[in-house]
């Protein structure tokens, strides 16, 4: 089973934005990104450069670092889960 196979960005970053209780607008104007864009991301539509990571972070009040763990955090979670 492949690892990056279970990465859900836009799952892990709507859970840490929900959990800062920001909407998306005032994420995007905290990391000065677009809301159209935050959407597409939560989506999956499309993955993020390590600029908008770290906008994304900054914007959540967290380092970069801390948003990767929750992400791996997450795929360890998936892949270690009773069938």
């Amino acid at each position: 089973m492949d690892y990056y196979s279970h990465l859900d960005f836009g799952k892990a970053l709507k859970r840490l934005r929900k959990d800062r209780k920001l909407s998306q607008e005032e994420l995007a104007d905290l990391s000065g990104l677009d809301r159209s864009y935050i959407s597409i991301l939560e989506r999956n539509l499309k993955l993020p450069s390590l600029y908008t990571i770290l906008a994304l972070a900054s914007g959540l009040g967290i380092k970069a670092s801390e948003f990767m763990m929750e992400m791996e955090n997450q795929v360890f979670d998936r892949v270690n889960a009773p069938f």
